[in-house]
């Protein structure tokens, strides 16, 4: 494991000293994440954070977390989906990068607790996550933000439905949004790629992990090809925002997330892209081992942010 940097290291480490957790049913995952011991840490203050309960579709309620940055306003908006493989997840996980967001972006970050699966397989996180961004486009005012500048983003799965949720504003007619931000996103549910055999084990998230997540988020086979499940297969991605890939060097995902930014810019959608050295999956949202490689890369995304056209 040379390439990987000593926090890195550290976290593969303890991740590794964790049951198999695709041989598991994923309420007793979700149950074994629940009591994990909490690490004491200085987070990012604020200047106000506040859960909202929010409507979808005709019987669903999920909670978004605002978080607001200090200063006058009003504020671009960031939408953060966040990862867990569809299946698990939740809004205090990504809190703490999700302050970082909030400070060094000066953009409002809506995070999204989406519904999960297998309760809640395919479509519905991804239906979940459109109507989130609905809510966002018209209540921009509430939390003084910008409705016409909104960009959406997320880690892992996150990161899948955050460019789901672009390509339904596409074929939806709106709402419009600025750009993605994307961050070791999955894009494909084939687990061929030279990545997924080059750290098919032992990098945290490996593949029968990915299979295990795949296969409770899907309803069949037919979804497995569904361009809202893998829009790296999709036959259509012109017209989509601008987008910023992230991918970590030590990750099943890596060479999809590669691969999907170069299909992006055959589509002629203006991209760049970045391959984090030394890293490994999940790192965006493990606050508590990997800090400085967040607040680096939320400092990518914000010299992103600043050269949008």
């Amino acid at each position: 494991m040379a390439k990987l940097v000593p926090e890195a290291q550290a976290y593969v480490t303890a991740f590794n000293q964790l049951p198999d957790f695709s041989t598991m049913d994923p309420e007793d995952v979700r149950a074994i994440m629940a009591q994990a011991k909490k690490i004491d840490m200085e987070i990012d203050q604020v200047a106000k954070v506040e859960d909202r309960e929010i409507f979808v579709g005709s019987e669903g309620k999920i909670t978004v977390r605002i978080y607001i940055p200090e200063g006058e306003g009003p504020f671009p908006i960031f939408i953060y989906y966040h990862g867990g493989g569809w299946v698990l997840g939740n809004l205090d996980g990504v809190d703490p990068s999700c302050r970082v967001l909030a400070n060094k972006t000066k953009c409002v970050v809506i995070s999204v607790d989406y519904r999960l699966a297998p309760e809640f397989k395919f479509p519905i996180p991804a239906e979940d996550s459109y109507a989130a961004l609905t809510w966002v486009n018209e209540n921009a005012v509430l939390f003084n933000g910008i409705a016409s500048k909104i960009i959406v983003g997320g880690d892992s799965a996150g990161g899948n439905l955050a460019t789901v949720v672009s390509m339904m504003s596409r074929d939806r007619k709106g709402p419009d949004i600025s750009a993605q931000v994307l961050l070791y996103p999955v894009t494909d549910l084939s687990y061929d790629t030279e990545s997924y055999y080059e750290f098919a084990e032992g990098y945290a998230l490996n593949r029968n992990l990915m299979k295990w997540f795949g296969t409770h988020y899907i309803r069949n086979e037919e979804d497995r090809i569904n361009p809202y499940v893998a829009p790296l297969i999709s036959g259509n991605l012109h017209d989509l925002p601008q987008a910023f890939i992230i991918t970590a060097e030590n990750d099943v995902l890596r060479d999809e997330g590669i691969a999907y930014a170069e299909r992006l810019m055959e589509a002629e959608v203006k991209v760049i892209y970045k391959v984090e050295s030394g890293l490994v999956h999940g790192y965006f949202s493990n606050y508590s081992f990997f800090k400085k490689s967040i607040e680096k890369t939320v400092g990518s995304i914000k010299q992103f942010l600043s050269s949008l056209d």
